[in-house]
């Protein structure tokens, strides 16, 4: 299922991280992990913010992919099932008439 996850970092742990030079690392390796189709960076609310869209297999993957950001950022995070055109076509080919 393509899911958009949203990690919004803790501005403090966020700078530690960038001082220590483990955020880009971070980053990568989950980038890396899940493949996304679409990864975008910006500040949201005030926090530094990653979208990424990606294809979660199996909802045993979000511990994995959580953690990460959970202990090293204090992140809040959230996943949210998404659909592109082709996916909003196929459902509405599907609705009875």
């Amino acid at each position: 299922m393509r899911v958009l996850l949203k990690a919004s970092m803790d501005t403090e742990r966020a700078n530690e991280a960038i001082r220590n030079g483990t955020l880009g690392k971070l980053i990568q390796e989950t980038v890396e992990q899940i493949h996304p189709e679409a990864a975008y960076f910006t500040t949201d609310d005030g926090k530094r913010t990653a979208y990424l869209v990606f294809d979660m297999q199996d909802s045993s993957q979000m511990p994995v992919i959580s953690e990460p950001f959970f202990l090293n950022l204090g992140a809040e995070i959230s996943y949210t099932p998404i659909m592109n055109s082709d996916d909003v076509q196929k459902g509405l080919s599907q609705l009875g008439r």
